[in-house]
């Protein structure tokens, strides 16, 4: 009931635009209306939702919602209404009426006429061009031809239409493999940067704190939540197809979705009961579903999985439930998994020795952020989470290999070749998921391959990426007592009694991490690593518990510090020393996720702690503009170029909004 208590509020939001390939996908297969529940319909209903449930005075359309709705759902809907919308109570629909209804619901058609209307227009340069309009306004048009090819028009004076596309795509969760989250582009700059202004939102309803990275390429945007993929002109964000699929009942932390990820025709992405899916990246068809993993054993999915040559590769979540970690590639054309590696060991293999008690059994190490890919030494980067119970290690003594390390893959095998363990036998759910930016640059006046990560324990690392040696590391927050520093290999040497108890203990940082999974990101402009850091303490309490199907198995609960709020900063860091070459206070209670993207227009932007999305100068950290979303931010910007105009992209609660600058200002 709780999935299904936005279904009147929430359905009509996202529908137009759905072509017809994709409506039919959606909704079950219609057959002759119920009489009987046609008639209750008009009467009971119709008066707000229209006439053919596309929508009303009163109310929003509910054609696309009822399909992924059961029967059972929508009885108690009928039954119970919904107050708090407007929708009143039905208690005296009962028996062959109530199902009489439900039968005619499931007959009811999208019926847009801005959709899947078969149209002709005259191009610029001659000819005309055929096809079904998806979606359009009286100055764009997004049609798909007869060959299923999708295009994106623009009316000009003349009357005729001019072809439109993106001339810089961002493809995967980062941008690229590299995991810097950093674009060449340059249109916008510190002296024009303050004129940015919205140039489209859209809202995707029955979601809550947007996650995801939007991806782009030919002019498209996808843009996701659980369960859910839209298509979007990347110019007027009009939309194009929405695929989407009922939610998982009685899944484990499966509400959330960081991306999609692009490759040849297809677009990927995980849903809520670890699945793998493929999709028709110009009609949304369902192209493969692949199950990952079995979710009544306490797996979800929620990452953004990444392309590797012909393979994408995914991790999984479910570390904070128990569930054994792994990472898989799967053919990006069919689906099938082609390897997997676990990130902890069986009893008896070797690394198990790292596990003394029963903790191996229900060991986490989930793998729930994008890694990274180098295609010079054609090695794939993967980070590892927190081994299970997070907060208790009692029946798991030793180093717990390989949770909290990030992993170097061969891509086509999926063999380790290296390892490093940020955290071992970690106690405090540090989960090692911060990005893994692959940098070259030089290193002690040597070229080298370097990989930093800002890691949610509060220590920032350099690691030689060709074989996994620690080169430096040191403290970048001032706010860390559970441990005393890093030994020569990088290993950090915990201070006693900062480990969870009954009765709640204070250490620094707190929980969520001095960063955690929102992006960082490298500018080799001007050779800096910005963070968004949280200075901030907090109370971990422990809690004993034994390992069930369908229950959290954290070991605890966590608090920020009641005596001090910590404060948000965002910092640029120089790798070489680990000093902040500036930093960036941010107003607000350091607990929001918003990510950060540097540009070689010499900016930075970031999803700052006062519900804002903001813009410094990436070489002084200088404040340069600021816009207001009245959200909290819990993801991480993009850029890219669409008919050549540099566009910015974030979420905000719900919503995705564009930012680009004025006509005249470029």
């Amino acid at each position: 009931m709780k999935q299904l208590s936005g279904l009147i509020l929430l359905a009509a939001l996202g529908c137009a635009g759905y072509a017809s390939a994709q409506a039919a996908q959606n909704s079950t297969q219609a057959s002759s209306p119920d009489a009987t529940g046609q008639q209750i319909f008009r009467t009971r209903c119709a008066s707000c939702h229209g006439t053919t449930g596309n929508g009303g005075e009163f109310a929003p359309g509910i054609v696309a919602r009822v399909p992924l709705r059961s029967d059972e759902e929508l009885i108690h809907l009928l039954h119970d209404g919904l107050p708090s919308s407007g929708m009143p109570a039905f208690p005296d629909l009962e028996g062959p009426d109530r199902d009489h209804l439900i039968r005619f619901l499931r007959t009811l058609q999208p019926g847009n006429g801005l959709a899947a209307a078969s149209i002709t227009v005259k191009l610029q340069k001659g000819g005309t061009l055929s096809g079904t309009a998806l979606n359009r306004s009286a100055t764009d048009l997004q049609l798909l031809d007869t060959q299923q090819k999708l295009h994106l028009l623009r009316k000009t004076a003349n009357d005729t239409w001019r072809a439109v596309t993106s001339q810089t795509s961002w493809t995967s969760y980062n941008g690229t493999g590299g995991g810097d989250r950093y674009s060449k582009l340059t249109q916008i700059t510190p002296a024009n940067v303050r004129t940015l202004q919205p140039r489209w939102i859209f809202g995707l309803s029955g979601t809550h704190s947007l996650q995801t990275t939007p991806v782009v390429a030919d002019g498209v945007l996808y843009v996701t939540s659980a369960n859910e993929c839209y298509a979007l002109d990347a110019g007027s964000g009009r939309q194009i197809w929405h695929w989407q699929r009922q939610r998982t009942k009685g899944v484990m932390g499966g509400g959330a979705n960081r991306g999609a990820a692009i490759a040849g025709d297809r677009v990927f992405l995980a849903t809520d009961n670890a699945h793998l899916v493929a999709l028709d990246r110009s009609t949304g068809k369902l192209l493969w579903d692949t199950t990952m993993a079995d979710w009544q054993q306490n797996y979800n999915g929620t990452g953004a999985p990444l392309p590797v040559g012909n393979m994408i590769v995914a991790g999984i979540a479910g570390g904070d439930d128990g569930a054994r970690g792994f990472i898989a590639a799967y053919a990006q054309d069919t689906g099938k998994e082609l390897w997997r590696t676990w990130t902890v060991p069986q009893r008896g293999e070797p690394g198990s020795e790292t596990w003394q008690g029963n903790g191996i059994d229900h060991p986490g190490g989930a793998t729930w952020m994008t890694g990274s890919y180098d295609p010079e030494l054609d090695t794939l980067f993967w980070p590892v989470g927190n081994p299970g119970p997070d907060l208790i290690g009692d029946q798991r003594g030793g180093d717990n290999l390989y949770t909290e390390s990030i992993l170097a893959l061969e891509p086509k095998t999926g063999r380790m070749k290296w390892y490093f363990q940020f955290t071992p036998h970690d106690v405090h759910d540090f989960d090692a998921m911060a990005p893994s930016a692959l940098i070259d640059t030089t290193w002690e006046g040597t070229p080298r391959n370097l990989l930093v990560q800002a890691n949610r324990n509060g220590f920032l690392y350099v690691l030689d990426r060709t074989n996994g040696k620690f080169l430096f590391g040191t403290a970048y927050t001032p706010k860390l007592t559970w441990a005393t520093g890093l030994d020569a290999n990088g290993h950090p040497i915990p201070a006693p009694g900062n480990e969870a108890t009954h009765e709640g203990t204070l250490a620094c940082p707190w929980l969520n991490g001095a960063s955690n999974w929102y992006s960082s990101s490298w500018n080799p402009g001007t050779g800096l690593y910005y963070v968004q850091t949280n200075d901030k303490c907090g109370i971990y309490t422990r809690t004993d518990m034994t390992f069930q199907l369908g229950r959290g198995y954290m070991g605890g609960s966590f608090t920020g510090d009641p005596k001090d709020p910590g404060v948000r900063i965002l910092r640029a860091f120089d790798i070489h020393t680990g000093k902040p070459i500036w930093q960036l206070p941010q107003t607000g209670a350091g607990d929001t996720w918003g990510g950060v993207l540097s540009t070689a227009g010499g900016v930075v932007f970031f999803g700052a702690d006062d519900s804002s999305f903001a813009a410094a100068d990436a070489k002084t950290g200088k404040p340069l503009w600021s816009f207001q979303t009245n959200a909290a931010p819990h993801s991480s910007p993009m850029t890219y170029e669409f008919d050549g105009h540099q566009y910015i992209v974030t979420t905000a609660g719900s919503d995705i909004v564009a930012f680009a600058l004025p006509e005249t200002s470029h």
